[in-house]
């Protein structure tokens, strides 16, 4: 079974976080919510708590085949200024293992040159930090190890695109089907 976590850090955005979460474990993909913050509970940008599973400081990150940053702010300045998690970032990129990120996020890549020579997209206004892509503004793109997104209202199909990376594009369809998402 595929193994995923997700980055919460104050202020992140909430629809981008849960949706991608319920998608996934909808599907069987394990996904962890980590915390940043060096406690499990974390308040999204319009003030909704969330419990994480697990400190980021408690991760085996070995043990996953995706890393994932939801968007929001403060909640994207959080993750980017979270040295720890950036060092695992950029392992992954070395060692070519899949990463996404959705809405301002994607920047979070882009600010430490792993973006360079991709497509990538991101929110609206913030493509200039998405240093070296191919900037693209369709809802999802998907480009080697990398899949971003633009923000919210986009959260469904990202969550979408990750499973038919882990499970195919019938596995995928399958799930939009079930939540009645018609696109």
């Amino acid at each position: 079974m595929a193994k995923t976590a997700i980055f919460l850090a104050e202020g992140f955005e909430e629809i981008e976080a849960l949706t991608v979460v319920d998608l996934l474990r909808r599907a069987g993909i394990e996904i962890t919510m980590a915390s940043i913050m060096g406690r499990k509970t974390v308040t999204g940008s319009h003030g909704i708590t969330v419990e994480a599973d697990e400190l980021l400081e408690k991760l085996d990150f070995d043990s996953f085949d995706m890393l994932i940053l939801p968007g929001g702010m403060p909640g994207t300045t959080n993750l980017d200024n979270c040295a720890p998690l950036k060092t695992q970032i950029q392992k992954f990129a070395d060692a070519g293992k899949l990463l996404s990120a959705i809405c301002a996020a994607p920047t979070v890549y882009g600010g430490m040159g792993l973006l360079k020579g991709k497509k990538a997209t991101c929110y609206p206004g913030r493509e200039v930090d998405l240093i070296g892509a191919e900037v693209q503004t369709t809802e999802v793109v998907k480009d080697g190890n990398f899949i971003t997104s633009r923000g919210m209202g986009t959260a469904i199909p990202f969550g979408l695109a990750i499973i038919e990376q882990f499970q195919g594009e019938a596995s995928a369809k399958d799930m939009a089907a079930k939540i009645v998402y018609n696109h």
